[in-house]
């Protein structure tokens, strides 16, 4: 019997009518799957079942990859490593739909990362992931609220966000201490390109370090005062980072990329 080890953040799927309803969130037959903590492999179980055209499985547990490879054998491509350590593009050439359980102590890093390195391109073509609430809740959030933030803006850049549904803590084993959510995402079509994508996250960090403070000063910190691109923004000083819209933050950062050539 193999004990969820608090130190990774494990808490193990148990509930199948919440797994059926996860691999059904899009179409996998014939598609390359790419799994992050597969755990005890429940999911992994309700993933073959749809026929995918190959299963990667990300582990950081030795003794879980283990345990997968037991079960398992020949039918996943198991890797035994940290996923933030791990260069997705070279797993697989062709895009692959990522599921993901995330330990919930990194989970907002592993997205991070993700949107950060895809640059232009995207290596994967939908991502059905688990979050605890609150910070699903920060994602999807839109500006004018109190969750909107840093990760609600880097989500959006890129991506298309859509809540499937909430799982309580009794669907998981042991059972966590919150509610936790299913997030969708698809990469968008259209975004606003920048030649850096950390330049998003430094304007974010900026702005939100004194989220109920007016922008002035953090705009100020970035650009000197620069009444050229107060008038081209047509932004409005006086407001607070949450009143700014998604858009108005990449068009932020562009001015920022341009100011620094």
């Amino acid at each position: 019997m193999i004990k969820a080890k608090k130190s990774l953040g494990q808490n193990f799927l148990i509930d199948k009518n919440i797994l059926e309803k996860i691999v059904n969130v899009t179409e996998i037959q014939n598609k390359n799957i790419l799994e992050i903590g597969p755990g005890t492999g429940n999911l992994t179980s309700h993933i073959l079942k749809k026929g995918p055209k190959k299963l990667i499985v990300i582990e950081k547990d030795n003794d879980l990859a283990i345990k997968l490879k037991n079960i398992f054998s020949n039918q996943v491509i198991i890797i035994n490593k940290d996923i933030l350590k791990i260069e997705e593009t070279s797993l697989i050439e062709e895009k692959v739909t990522v599921f993901g359980n995330l330990p919930y102590n990194i989970s907002t890093e592993i997205l991070s990362k993700w949107i950060i390195n895809s640059k232009n391109n995207f290596w994967f073509d939908h991502l059905i992931l688990m979050f605890q609430k609150e910070v699903a809740d920060r994602i999807i959030s839109k500006f004018n609220t109190s969750s909107y933030g840093r990760i609600s803006i880097l989500s959006n850049w890129k991506l298309d966000v859509k809540k499937i549904i909430d799982i309580k803590p009794e669907s998981f084993l042991p059972k966590p201490k919150v509610d936790s959510s299913l997030l969708f995402f698809t990469p968008k079509k259209v975004f606003q390109k920048l030649k850096e994508p950390k330049n998003l996250e430094k304007i974010t960090r900026v702005f939100f370090n004194q989220r109920r403070k007016m922008i002035k000063k953090p705009f100020n910190q970035l650009f000197n005062g620069d009444q050229s691109i107060i008038d081209k923004l047509k932004i409005d000083l006086n407001l607070r980072p949450q009143n700014l819209d998604f858009d108005m933050y990449y068009k932020i950062a562009s001015e920022y990329e341009n100011l620094r050539g």
